[in-house]
């Protein structure tokens, strides 16, 4: 029987058998697969909020690029051999958010590394066919894998209706909010602020094209903040995006986003947060959730290809397979921004 070594949540290597491709799946050779915010808080605190919880060991990766090895039925946009990315959602198709095209929201998603489904941080992985695409020529593993990250930002700006012109506060520098930085200009934003608690995070930010950034100092209020956030872009932002997760950043987007302004809500922090509903409500803010994606794979592909986007420099430390448990304390650290395993075998 072929077997495979994979890390599992615990850590520990297992022997698997490779599996098959069924009709509509193929059979993918890993390639990359970053490590993903979730991913630490899954192998540390085994649940991320009251909603998604570890029950047993699994699987972890969700950011990933591939090459197929194995077709299944009625698979005819893929052949073997072809380098694709992998938009991490299995869907029902027959539920009243898929019908919509809201498939984010369908309650019976399966998607890569959120309990109790596996990832695909292995040599190999099976997956529907219909959410894998090729990769052009000039997009490497690497940026396949980020088009995952990318994707979340693409949809957080889709959710918020940037548009041309506008200007845009980030709360957060990590990953995702790097992602929403780019996918805001890529938009057409006039300026993007980024605010963080972290400098070197913020002068990376700068390094991968942030317009101007806002360091959280300590003792500093979320009104403090809003004022210089509108100081250093020349007015109030018309689109937040909040990245963080952070009670504080919460309140800042409530204070900091112009009247009539859309605050994005991206990053997951405790389970409950308080708003200052006065500002809110006198603002008329809109506070838009912003959960995953959808129909971003392509674009995101295109914009990278095209050189609209790039997201190759948010990739800082790389391990191979065997190296998972480096790779995932490295990621713990925080002292990387993308940390990135290479699956394949050399």
């Amino acid at each position: 029987m072929q077997t495979l070594n994979v890390i599992e949540m615990f850590m520990f290597q297992e022997e698997q058998p490779i599996r098959e491709p069924g009709k509509g799946e193929v059979q993918l050779c890993m390639q990359k697969v970053g490590i993903c915010g979730s991913d630490v808080h899954y192998w540390q605190e085994g649940r991320i909020g009251d909603r998604f919880i570890v029950t047993g060991p699994m699987l972890l990766g969700h950011e990933c690029s591939a090459v197929v090895s194995k077709v299944g039925e009625n698979v005819t946009h893929l052949k073997v051999g072809d380098r694709v990315a992998i938009e991490p959602h299995g869907i029902c198709r027959v539920c009243e958010a898929c019908k919509q095209g809201r498939y984010n929201l369908c309650p019976n998603v399966f998607f890569l590394a959120t309990p109790p489904d596996s990832g695909a941080l292995a040599r190999y992985h099976v997956h529907g066919a219909d959410f894998v695409f090729k990769l052009p020529d000039n997009v490497s593993y690497e940026e396949g894998a980020l088009i995952e990250p990318l994707s979340v930002g693409l949809h957080a700006c889709r959710r918020a209706r940037l548009a041309m012109g506008h200007k845009v506060m980030v709360c957060g520098a990590g990953p995702i909010g790097l992602c929403a930085m780019l996918s805001a200009k890529a938009f057409g934003a006039a300026a993007v602020c980024m605010t963080d608690i972290d400098p070197v995070r913020l002068e990376f930010a700068e390094q991968c094209g942030a317009t101007y950034t806002v360091l959280l100092e300590k003792g500093m209020t979320e009104e403090e903040v809003a004022r210089k956030v509108t100081e250093t872009l020349g007015d109030a932002p018309d689109r937040t995006i909040e990245c963080s997760g952070a009670q504080f950043s919460v309140n800042l987007g409530v204070y900091a986003t112009k009247p009539g302004g859309v605050f994005t809500i991206v990053g997951h922090g405790p389970n409950k947060v308080e708003f200052p509903v006065v500002s809110l409500v006198a603002k008329e803010i809109e506070i838009v959730g912003s959960f995953r994606y959808i129909n971003t794979w392509q674009t995101a592909i295109d914009m990278i290809a095209c050189g609209k986007i790039n997201v190759a420099p948010l990739v800082t430390h790389r391990f191979t397979l065997e190296e998972t448990m480096q790779a995932f304390e490295m990621a713990k650290s925080g002292k990387g921004v993308k940390v990135m395993i290479d699956c394949a075998k050399h």
